[in-house]
């Protein structure tokens, strides 16, 4: 039977994993009686833990403190919670990088020796990328997803891809982390349109506007909203390609923000993107390994008939 001490920790542990146990189950757990399991209770409420008796089906719940109680990680949720701290030591969110390194730093002061080795040796393992993007600051991700939790205006100065900057007032949907990039999803007022946004790009003013009523995502689906915009956006070139392989295999070959899939029939498609040149645009069309027809425009004609003498010439 487990010490009074480590029974403590038990029941700490078992009550930090689950919104809700019977003292019948807890006390199966801890193989103790459930009269043992409510003077545990007791005894956890003495230390500063509001432990709270359930109504309804009887039983009890860690509520939420004043402050915040010690966590009892097992070793998997230890080192799942360093590695992911060591990401976000190179967050596309500015001013978390010295937040998590502090973090990561205690929670390493804390491990057992073995799971600390584990984390180190991985962290040795590993040659980070680094990826050019723009920051955004975490003050700003907090307001946009305040002001969409609340269900209320926001109105910001946006610069656009090309300098021009305009004040927009939006009913913020969501926000989505996009490799490098976070854009907010939202529903334009002065437009009367959804519309996407890049986060780096807007500078939130306050207060934020008055509560609105939900609107259903566009699309129906926010993520093929999103590549939609992201692929047929305000690129210096854009094409739509006759894809010669049904919609379900071409949009298995797409990769996010490529290119929006739009069927045709049981053997074809059509795949509309853009880029920034028409030699992107061919090396994109021809990288899906789809047979395809394009007739415009003639500057992606062109590129594709270059790519081709080219590949023909190096055989």
């Amino acid at each position: 039977m487990l010490g009074t001490s480590a029974r403590l920790l038990k029941l700490l542990s078992l009550l930090q994993t689950y919104r809700h146990w019977s003292g019948a189950e807890l006390a199966d757990r801890l193989s103790v009686t459930a009269r043992t399991v409510r003077r545990d209770v007791d005894r956890l409420r003495e230390l500063g833990y509001p432990v709270h008796a359930t109504q309804g089906t009887p039983g009890y719940r860690l509520g939420a403190g004043a402050a915040l109680p010690p966590l009892l990680l097992d070793d998997d949720e230890a080192v799942a919670v360093a590695i992911g701290l060591r990401t976000a030591t190179a967050s596309s969110v500015a001013g978390i990088e010295q937040t998590a390194l502090r973090a990561l730093t205690k929670l390493e002061q804390v491990l057992p020796s073995r799971l600390r080795h584990r984390v180190k040796t991985l962290q040795q393992a590993t040659v980070r990328v680094g990826a050019d993007g723009p920051h955004v600051d975490a003050d700003v991700l907090l307001t946009i997803s305040e002001a969409s939790g609340r269900r209320e205006r926001l109105r910001f100065d946006y610069t656009s891809h090309d300098g021009t900057g305009t004040l927009r007032e939006v009913e913020p949907l969501t926000l989505v982390n996009w490799g490098r990039h976070w854009y907010l999803v939202a529903w334009d007022n002065g437009r009367d349109d959804w519309r996407t946004f890049r986060v780096d790009r807007l500078r939130p003013r306050t207060p934020t506007g008055p509560r609105f009523t939900p609107r259903d995502p566009p699309d129906g689906d926010v993520i093929a909203y999103l590549s939609r915009q992201l692929s047929t956006g305000p690129w210096a070139v854009r094409a739509t390609v006759v894809m010669h392989q049904p919609a379900a295999t071409v949009a298995d070959l797409v990769w996010p923000g490529m290119g929006a899939v739009e069927a045709v029939d049981d053997s074809s498609c059509l795949l509309h993107l853009g880029a920034e040149s028409p030699a992107d645009l061919a090396w994109m069309v021809t990288s899906v390994g789809v047979d395809f027809t394009v007739h415009e425009p003639p500057e992606l004609v062109d590129a594709i008939r270059t790519l081709g003498e080219r590949c023909r010439r190096a055989i």
